[in-house]
């Protein structure tokens, strides 16, 4: 049945939409309207089918059946160019810039005509543009020199340059500050009082109902709820009708000894690093939190020994960083849970228990010989005790939800008993019940470590944390304890680099 919130025809109505991959229906006669004007925020947990619906209406791939019609005609899709040209465009959470380039040369890339105007006149159109939907950025910067705000502001320019009427958001706050987000939600509010259609994608319940004019919620492919947002009283009503049970959204975090220290820094620079100084101790977690790209990953490949210190010391359980990494031990170590978890923390095309093997194979292969058997039964193991939901071992990694996979990965650090964890972004683009789950597996680990969470979610940050340490340009702003209301209330500024 299609629902429309408006008495006026919506810009796109999908109707009776389906697509399958092999045996998984991804989308079953899905039916939505997406009207002018409004924010429709698109929610459901990982493997639920959001991004598979909306990769059919920005013309990544066709539906198996069903039809997408704009103004009541009905349009096909063969790629996302087709899409863009009948007004529909996605902004990704991934940028799609050349960073050697100014912010009004990505604008007009690909226009017609665009190579023959000259540079005052594009950035002149540009600025005109930008201050329209109130969208503050210099169209003559480079991009490479812009902030994550600023750089999603130019792919969100892109697609108003080429006058798309429908704007799908996916996630688009993962990467902002909270100046940022709310500058985003302003100009939200401008392109919807222009007419505009908005899609906005996020597991962030608190935004949705900030932002959004209807809600509709997806499950196993289907949608189960399509309401507006005045129906709509709490947060944690909305998270019961995605989930479909009571969901809790605070964890209790419990106390926990602070014990001896695990890692120690201090003074610590050179590459994308500022005179860094901090101390982890058993029991406790520490929440680096701030934009992307400012020196938490060079922070993270130093202490997980992927990048030597070129400056200050760097201890780690009690001895220096260059002794520590000689000949590391596989367990009582460090553990690494990457933000990149197909890719980086797993190989898609290996099955699980090659996955469980990647940074475990020195335990089953005490001598010559790799027990298999050993490792399948640990695989097993992992599954069962993370919840993880899969076929079974032989699985791929690359057929799991995005949720489980980190499951997978936190089965298997935590198997090698480490003293430091390192975790970067570790509920990033999961849905409810997976960000539960590990969050209190982290929480849980403090007993026998120290952690090191990297993330840019506040909310996570301050449920976690004993401490926060706000980074900005490779230095520390501020570390303080994350009960200090005061400290955290001023997260937003330090994150931009603003002292008080």
């Amino acid at each position: 049945m299609t629902t429309s919130n408006s008495q006026t025809p919506p810009v796109v109505r999908l109707q009776d939409i389906s697509k399958s991959f092999g045996p998984v229906k991804a989308n079953q006669n899905i039916s939505l309207d997406i009207n002018a004007g409004k924010v429709l925020a698109l929610l459901g947990e990982n493997g639920a089918g959001k991004s598979t619906l909306m990769n059919m209406l920005s013309g990544v791939f066709p539906p198996d059946s069903g039809h997408i019609l704009l103004d009541g005609q009905e349009h096909h899709f063969e790629s996302p160019k087709d899409a863009i040209q009948a007004g529909i465009g996605m902004v990704y959470q991934h940028f799609k810039l050349v960073n050697s380039m100014t912010v009004a040369q990505n604008v007009l890339l690909g226009q017609e005509g665009s190579f023959i105007i000259r540079p005052r006149e594009m950035e002149a159109r540009v600025d005109k543009l930008a201050k329209r939907y109130g969208l503050d950025i210099d169209p003559a910067a480079i991009v490479n020199t812009l902030s994550m705000g600023e750089r999603q502001r130019v792919e969100i320019l892109k697609l108003l340059y080429r006058d798309s009427r429908v704007l799908i958001f996916d996630e688009p706050t993962a990467v902002l500050t909270p100046g940022e987000t709310d500058q985003l939600f302003q100009a939200l509010k401008q392109m919807t009082s222009r007419g505009k259609a908005i899609v906005f994608i996020s597991h962030k319940l608190k935004e949705v109902l900030q932002v959004s004019d209807a809600i509709a919620i997806l499950r196993r492919g289907e949608i189960v709820d399509n309401s507006p947002r005045s129906q709509i009283t709490s947060k944690a009503e909305l998270a019961s009708r995605m989930v479909g049970r009571e969901v809790v959204q605070e964890v209790d975090r419990g106390e926990v000894v602070k014990k001896e220290p695990v890692l120690e820094i201090e003074n610590l620079g050179g590459k994308g690093l500022d005179n860094l100084s901090l101390t982890l101790r058993k029991g406790e977690i520490i929440a680096i939190v701030g934009v992307g790209g400012n020196g938490q990953n060079e922070l993270v490949d130093v202490v997980t020994g992927a990048m030597a210190p070129e400056k200050g010391t760097v201890r780690l359980l009690d001895q220096e960083w260059k002794q520590f990494f000689k000949h590391p031990s596989w367990r009582g170590t460090v553990a690494h849970i990457p933000e990149d978890r197909l890719g980086m923390a797993t190989c898609p095309d290996l099955d699980l228990t090659d996955n469980v093997l990647l940074t475990t194979r020195r335990g089953f292969a005490p001598k010559v010989f790799l027990n298999r058997t050993l490792a399948l039964d640990v695989t097993k193991t992992i599954i069962r005790r993370f919840h993880v939901a899969c076929p079974g071992p032989q699985a791929h990694a690359r057929q799991l939800s995005g949720g489980n996979l980190q499951k997978l990965v936190l089965g298997r650090e935590f198997f090698r008993r480490p003293q430091i964890i390192v975790a970067e972004q570790p509920s990033q683009g999961l849905d409810i019940s997976a960000t539960e789950e590990v969050w209190h597996r982290l929480l849980n680990a403090r007993t026998t470590a120290g952690v090191l969470l990297v993330t840019g979610d506040l909310n996570e940050a301050l449920q976690l944390a004993d401490r926060v340490a706000v980074m900005f340009k490779g230095r520390f702003m501020d570390v303080f304890d994350a009960s200090d209301e005061k400290k955290v209330d001023s997260i937003g500024l330090l994150m931009a680099g603003i002292s008080q």
